[in-house]
């Protein structure tokens, strides 16, 4: 299948079609990344979310809020706060910040409660500044707006957004599942049918300090010590896929897969790993 390969919001991407994509069509990817990123990012200081960072006020909000900021309400609640997007600042102050510092301060911030905010679509209301931070589903809600752009052009596709995968048409995809700790190796291989999305995070990924990475509880503003990889397929949404992927190193799986339909294998620190009976694919063990 052609291959188109390209750099943006910091990660490697890679669409795979049936037909090579029209440069028109590359221009639309590349623009609705751009309009996304313009919105949500709080590595740019031109952003929305950099705006509501600097003061309270009110926000008119793209359309994609509602499904994105409506399903983290969902995590929330199922996660007790654990996953939570106000955690953007306490992220900059554990050196994660606009400038990539990967310097801590003495005192990070605490996380607000996400109920500390209002959002009534398209208006978000804040009463103090509030650096929001969407890496939990973000990439994935932005892979599957991408897919949709790809869809219309060829109906066999696969968007690969380092991590946060995406396929469609006719038939399955074998994807292996990188061992945390060795990239040489694979913990299992996943079966990606038409219409899933996978989804992978390790804390190794973004790390930079003794304990310090990019996957915070919100309870805590710290980050997780015992969950090191999780790896979710979930049919549909690229933007669930991810943050159930997040959740998986915060909450109890069972609570998740009452709460959630999805398929998940995680890996612990001592070398555990878990996986839910229906997932597609194998673990080696």
């Amino acid at each position: 299948m052609p291959t188109w390969r390209f750099d943006a919001i910091g990660t490697a991407w890679q669409i795979d079609t049936a037909v090579p994509l029209a440069p028109g069509v590359q221009s639309a990817v590349l623009d609705r990344i751009e309009e996304f990123d313009r919105t949500w990012s709080r590595f740019r200081p031109d952003s929305v979310v950099s705006a509501v960072a600097a003061g309270a006020g009110e926000w008119v909000l793209p359309e994609e809020a509602a499904q994105l900021l409506g399903f983290y309400d969902e995590l929330d609640g199922a996660t007790g706060g654990a996953v939570n997007p106000l955690v953007g600042r306490a992220l900059a102050d554990l050196g994660y910040d606009a400038d990539y510092s990967l310097v801590a301060v003495a005192a990070p911030a605490g996380v607000p409660d996400w109920s500390s905010i209002e959002f009534t679509a398209p208006v978000l209301r804040t009463g103090e500044p509030v650096l929001i931070d969407v890496g939990a589903a973000g990439k994935g809600l932005l892979v599957d707006l991408v897919a949709s752009i790809v869809r219309t052009h060829s109906e066999e596709l696969t968007v690969d957004a380092s991590g946060d995968l995406r396929h469609e048409g006719t038939s399955s995809i074998r994807v292996a599942l990188e061992h945390p700790l060795d990239p040489t190796r694979a913990i299992g291989v996943a079966e990606v049918g038409p219409g899933d999305a996978l989804c992978a995070s390790a804390t190794n990924r973004r790390a930079w300090g003794e304990g310090l990475h990019h996957v915070l509880d919100g309870r805590t503003g710290r980050p997780t010590d015992d969950v090191i990889a999780t790896w979710t397929l979930v049919p549909g949404s690229c933007m669930r896929a991810d943050g159930l992927a997040t959740a998986h190193f915060l909450t109890d799986p069972g609570v998740l897969m009452d709460r959630f339909p999805h398929e998940f294998v995680r890996m612990h620190a001592d070398g555990r790993v878990e996986w839910s009976p229906g997932f597609p694919g194998e673990v080696f063990t």
